[in-house]
């Protein structure tokens, strides 16, 4: 008889278990906007290897590219002059000890190094940042945060993800349009203004890139936060920039939805005349940019279909939204 009343009392704290409560605002204020993105990475990231004294060596077995090298000897590094500083101070007979994360998990390693032409060579391509364009997707008036791009962001030579030590959003202008083609997918050049921040960087994550808005938020254009339940195949459009900082809106129409999937939730076809004659399809840059459909903001395109450019994915705006409020 214990034995049945416990089990009763396990099974309803499960039935009873408290859901996660978002706070995110209903009424949210749509991007659209060109924005240049810079990223410092929460130490120094291995991309690859070089040849030292003309044989080419890892150095250590025990790195690998991905890795983050976080401290040396004692010394916490999160710039390559950090590390270049660093090693130089902590030299142990031609021998280095770094501290290194892989994903979550971290650990201590001893480097050897070459001296060449009065230089110590490590053996290891590092990068300490990242920079690039991408769309402003939305902001939460009540919380100030924001939300773009609506995947992560990865180093292309290691196809890592950058952990965020600090970032920022800043203004930028689009320059040229390459034009994507089916089989390879175009890009927005743009002019970028560093000193013209607009938001702080907290996280890179699956779902997006998300922050802090700085700038002032009163005259943004709000609309409400669509559900997923609440989307439909047909017309959508999307908002982004072309030229310069000039917002436009742009018809497509979406073709599938798909709750199963983590990031490509809306299938679209792009069916405006304007943005395919300028564009060719979806090109890079344009991820963020948001979708409305019915005066209701409901995602963010997030990639181009490259066997056939005309089309894209889109993510929810709920799981942007979601994941923005996270710690």
């Amino acid at each position: 008889m214990k034995k049945k009343i416990m089990t009763i009392l396990l099974n309803l704290s499960i039935l009873f278990a408290p859901l996660p409560v978002w706070a995110y605002s209903n009424e949210i204020i749509i991007g659209g906007d060109n924005i240049g993105i810079h990223i410092d990475s929460d130490g120094v990231l291995v991309i690859g290897f070089y040849k030292v004294n003309g044989s080419f060596s890892k150095g250590n077995p025990e790195i690998e590219v991905g890795d983050r090298i976080v401290k040396v000897a004692n010394t916490e590094v999160s710039s390559i002059d950090d590390l270049t500083r660093a090693i130089e101070k902590n030299l142990n007979y031609d021998k280095v000890n770094l501290t290194i994360k892989r994903g979550q998990n971290t650990q201590e390693i001893e480097l050897p190094l070459s001296y060449v032409d009065g230089v110590y060579k490590t053996g290891l391509y590092v990068k300490d940042g990242i920079s690039g364009i991408g769309t402003l997707t939305y902001i939460d008036p009540g919380t100030k945060i924001f939300g773009t791009l609506g995947h992560e962001i990865v180093e292309s030579t290691s196809g890592t993800r950058i952990e965020v030590k600090q970032g920022s959003i800043f203004d930028s202008e689009v320059s040229k349009i390459i034009k994507s083609t089916d089989g390879k997918v175009g890009e927005k050049n743009a002019k970028l203004n560093y000193d013209k921040i607009s938001g702080n960087i907290t996280k890179n994550t699956l779902y997006g890139v998300f922050g802090k808005y700085t700038k002032e938020t009163t005259n943004g254009k709000k609309y409400t936060v669509g559900k997923p339940d609440e989307i439909k195949l047909g017309k959508a459009l999307i908002y982004t920039v072309l030229s310069d900082n000039k917002i436009n809106e742009y018809e497509i129409t979406i073709t599938k939805i798909n709750k199963n999937n983590e990031i490509k939730n809306i299938t679209f076809e792009i069916t405006d005349d304007k943005l395919l004659s300028e564009t060719g399809g979806v090109i890079q840059g344009m991820s963020g940019s948001p979708i409305i459909q019915d005066n209701k903001i409901i995602g963010a395109v997030t990639h181009a279909i490259v066997d056939k450019v005309s089309n894209g994915y889109g993510i929810f705006i709920t799981t942007m939204l979601e994941e923005g409020e996270k710690k």
